[in-house]
Parts: structure tokens; C-alpha cells; sequence
């Protein structure tokens, strides 16, 4: 279904390397607010080490975000040594074929993390890439995204219930 994600975290860090290999990915697109950082712009603990980890193994990572503030995603991306795109329109397919082809790579080789269902996962799924919903870091939020949390919620507690059927 498009609106689940592939896998679902409490935050970005605890993706593991073992994850990406056994979904064979080579690319990481990470979404900024709430993901890597909070309301106030604090950088999630233990980001840049996580980061350069997952560099050390040979997957590229890129900051896909669509705020239309590109100081703050710039200011993220400078501090964690990524590429970015700002302003990237998620779900539309604009923004992630823009990724595909700075990173050079397939799809099917790519994950996108985030913390949003109507953006993130929607268009990872539509642009067949692996998608990983990770909770929000914040609770406080910019107004169009707050009025869609609690759907957001709901569809989450769906996923869980049905993941976990599977695994009985």
C-alpha cells in the first residue's frame, strides 16, 4: 500500500547497515525537519557519526528536503557533508528523480527516510525506493503538518497491528 512505509524506526540512527545491505541500498535520501532535526534546529544526537558510518560503507547519502528555507537545509547539509535539494516538492516525482540522477543511481537502490507519511513515504513508494518512516523528533510543528498528524498516527497504529499479524 502506498501510504506504508517498508520499515518504520524510532529515529534515523537506529537504521542499521544491515538493513540497507539486505535491501540492497546504495542511496539514502533524508528528509530534514523532524528527521534530522527539530522545531528549534537541533541535530539529532548521534547523526553525524551514524552518517559517516554509513558513508564509510560505500552508500551515498543526500539531503531531500521540502522546506523553501535553503539556509537551514544548507546549514544541516554543511554540518553532516551532504549534497542537498531543497524545496524538493515530495510526493511529486520531481525532486526524487533530481536525487536519482545527482546520485546515479536506480530506485530500487535507494532509501528515503522520513517522518512524514503524505510526503516521504507517499513518494518513496511512488518512485519505487525503500521507505523508512522514523516518529517525528518534536511534537511541535509547522501548521500543515500538524493537521496531519493525527492521521498520520492512525495509519501508523495500522501498519504496526498489521506487521505484527504477520509476524504471528
Amino acid at each position: 500500500m502506498v501510504i506504508y512505509p517498508d520499515y518504520y524506526c524510532n529515529k534515523v540512527t537506529d537504521i542499521t547497515l544491515e538493513l540497507l545491505e539486505k535491501n540492497q541500498i546504495k542511496g539514502i535520501l533524508l528528509d530534514v525537519d523532524n528527521t534530522l532535526i527539530d522545531f528549534d534546529r537541533n541535530l539529532v544526537e548521534g547523526a553525524k557519526e551514524w552518517i559517516d558510518k554509513i558513508k564509510q560503507n560505500g552508500i551515498r547519502c543526500m539531503i531531500l528536503s521540502n522546506s523553501n528555507k535553503q539556509d537551514k537545509v544548507k546549514a544541516v547539509a554543511t554540518e553532516l557533508d551532504l549534497p542537498y535539494i531543497y524545496f524538493a516538492t515530495k510526493p511529486l516525482k520531481r525532486g526524487f528523480r533530481k536525487a536519482k540522477e545527482q546520485m546515479g543511481l536506480q530506485g530500487e537502490n535507494m532509501a528515503v527516510v522520513g517522518d512524514q507519511i503524505f510526503t516521504d513515504i507517499v513518494g518513496a513508494n511512488r518512485n519505487k525506493m525503500f521507505s523508512i518512516l522514523v516518529n517525528p523528533l518534536a511534537k511541535k510543528d509547522i501548521w500543515v503538518t500538524k493537521w496531519k498528524r493525527p492521521l498520520e498516527e492512525m495509519i501508523v497504529k495500522s501498519y504496526v497491528k498489521k506487521q505484527k499479524k504477520k509476524e504471528e
